[in-house]
């Protein structure tokens, strides 16, 4: 280890090390399942935070501060024993049982990567640099700061096509994330901006969510997608299935059949993609650049490697094509492998991984949503307090859940967003 500089105040363990690459939901659940267990464990990420993903949307459409959504690492690991470092991972020497990160290096005796995944482009160079994209705290302030900003320039414009183009928001992508988001901006549209800006007439304002396969909400039933598609309709949205968005220039959206839509706020949320770890061969990954991984969730071909949520692939005969990428299968393949480290180093045979789907869950607005559970399909006012009712109770810290539920309680009251604060970095946006 002479060539490489360690990483520091990690003292020599006495007994074996596992490191944990991720602090997300399968990263940070396995590190706290073993916190007093046999291990010296090290967590590593390349943010100092827990973020709870599925309420950026909110952070983005001013509903929420990311401070409500994000939950320090180091508080929540205070007293467990575990070392945290904030770092990236650039390499794995498997052969050496060590990792390279951009402050040191570090050896061990168990890896587990938990490194999530990054937005998916699908090679479309155009759209990546100049449409907005939502997978972390820095990209939901970054849609704020724009939406907010645009809004403003559109008061100085005079032709109403181009007041039109600094209102109109174009959402690429039907899953949960984009028909959520779309949803969200339909009730600023409808309760916030006209009481903003007076002087507009909220009319010109186009919401259009496209995706490119023949339905919504391609991960839950049938029944949840029409409905969905019913209720994203009666707030307004544009919806269009079977669309598929070829180029945009920050002026103009091009559709694959050529049609040109004016717009500058257009927000890509079609799709994810893990990252490849220099170090591992080609012939560990599958589709959309995911490990492969057996049914313990060690990466195929690499002994003591293993990986578990987003950015592995592990098929099932119900899941031939890999678990959705969700925060369910994280939780569970975090509790799984917990316990088979420890069934490992006892001698004793591991249990497989069998994916137990706890149901589906989106909302549109408020009263709208809908829930693919194991007991039933339900929708509206059920369904979105269920969502809310879940979604709050999974956020960590207890300090966090009273201002989410706050913040909630005052829009639903006063139909009104208190967060609309233009927060930029001079030059940008």
């Amino acid at each position: 280890m002479s060539s490489y500089h360690p990483i520091q105040h990690i003292p020599t363990p006495t007994t074996k090390r596992m490191v944990i690459v991720g602090g997300g939901f399968a990263g940070l659940t396995l590190a706290l399942k073993m916190a007093k267990k046999r291990f010296q464990a090290v967590l590593i990420d390349r943010n100092n935070y827990h973020l709870f993903q599925p309420l950026l949307y909110q952070v983005a459409m001013s509903g929420l501060e990311p401070s409500a959504i994000a939950f320090p690492l180091r508080k929540v690991l205070q007293n467990s024993r575990i070392f945290f470092r904030l770092a990236e991972l650039q390499e794995i020497q498997p052969q050496e049982k060590r990792i390279i990160t951009d402050i040191g290096a570090l050896q061990y005796d168990y890896l587990v990567l938990a490194t999530g995944a990054k937005t998916n482009f699908f090679g479309n160079e155009a759209i990546a640099r100049n449409a907005m994209q939502m997978k972390g705290a820095p990209d939901a302030l970054f849609i704020r700061n724009r939406m907010l900003r645009n809004f403003e320039k559109s008061l100085n414009k005079e032709r109403p096509e181009e007041i039109s183009a600094y209102l109109n928001v174009a959402i690429i992508g039907g899953g949960p994330t984009g028909v959520e988001l779309a949803g969200a901006v339909a009730e600023m549209r409808k309760y916030v901006l006209p009481k903003d800006y007076p002087e507009l007439d909220m009319r010109r304002m186009k919401i259009m969510l496209f995706e490119a396969s023949p339905r919504l909400l391609s991960g839950m039933s049938e029944e949840a997608s029409a409905t969905a598609g019913k209720y994203l309709h009666q707030l307004g949205v544009e919806v269009r299935t079977g669309t598929a968005v070829a180029n945009y220039d920050e002026r103009l959206l091009t559709l694959a059949n050529g049609e040109t839509i004016q717009v500058k706020n257009v927000i890509w949320a079609a799709g994810i993609t893990s990252s490849k770890i220099a170090g591992l061969p080609d012939s560990s990954y599958g589709r959309g650049n995911r490990l492969l991984v057996n049914p313990f969730n060690e990466v195929e071909g690499s002994a003591g490697i293993f990986a578990i949520g987003d950015n592995c692939l592990l098929t099932e005969p119900a899941f031939p094509n890999g678990h959705p990428q969700v925060a369910q299968v994280a939780l569970q393949q975090a509790a799984l492998l917990a316990g088979n480290l420890i069934r490992l180093e006892k001698g004793l045979p591991r249990k497989p991984f069998r994916y137990k789907d706890k149901g589906s869950l989106a909302t549109v607005g408020r009263h709208l949503a809908v829930a693919d559970l194991p007991f039933g399909k339900f929708k509206g006012f059920f369904a979105w307090l269920l969502w809310s009712v879940v979604h709050l109770f999974s956020i960590v810290g207890v300090k966090n859940k009273l201002f989410v539920l706050l913040d909630w309680s005052w829009k639903y009251v006063t139909y009104d967003q208190a967060l609309r604060l233009l927060i930029r970095h001079k030059g940008r946006v």
